[in-house]
């Protein structure tokens, strides 16, 4: 990022502080697409994802003065979101330990199935995962966290991320060839 960004983004966070809707507004406009996306991909429908991403922007309007320019905004504003999407998740009850139906034994080991699909039916099939199955995918290979960390944000174990993962992909590899 290079400091006229940085000083763009210092005066636009400022301005969103002081409570200046044109500021608010563009800060919006610029990010919510993002952020938009990021909980379509946590959600179970859209409706879901529309909850998960209005929280996720309240919740960003009232830390904005958390933000200490010390890593990028993208970066922050993106941690935020997950995190919301993870509690709403959470106060749903969702299940982070169900299990895929095991009669995919004689899948393909090759995982590089996966760059043969596009994104928009890749993201399709992930809405068609279990919801645990579904956040560990998107902690891990989207988001790029480790086992270790997903299991402390999801309160389960590391062993059991690493499986949710494992079941996860062979399970969209089975879609992928049918």
């Amino acid at each position: 990022m290079t400091s006229k960004e940085t000083t763009e983004e210092s005066i636009m966070l400022a301005a969103c502080i002081q409570g200046d809707k044109a500021a608010q507004y563009q800060f919006y406009q610029r990010f919510s697409p993002i952020l938009f996306a990021i909980c379509k991909r946590y959600a179970d429908d859209e409706d879901s994802a529309k909850d998960m991403f209005q929280e996720a922007m309240i919740k960003i309007f009232q830390k904005l003065t958390d933000f200490r320019f010390e890593g990028s905004l993208e970066g922050w504003l993106k941690r935020v979101c997950v995190n919301q999407c993870l509690d709403a998740l959470k106060k749903s009850k969702a299940k982070f330990n169900e299990s895929l139906n095991d009669a995919h034994s004689n899948l393909p080991s090759d995982s590089d199935i996966l760059s043969e699909i596009n994104v928009k039916n890749l993201m399709q099939l992930l809405g068609k995962l279990p919801v645990g199955y579904r956040t560990v995918f998107n902690l891990f290979a989207i988001e790029g966290y480790s086992h270790a960390e997903i299991a402390s944000m999801l309160n389960i174990t590391e062993n059991t991320s690493k499986s949710q993962m494992f079941k996860a992909r062979k399970w969209l590899q089975n879609q992928i060839v049918k």
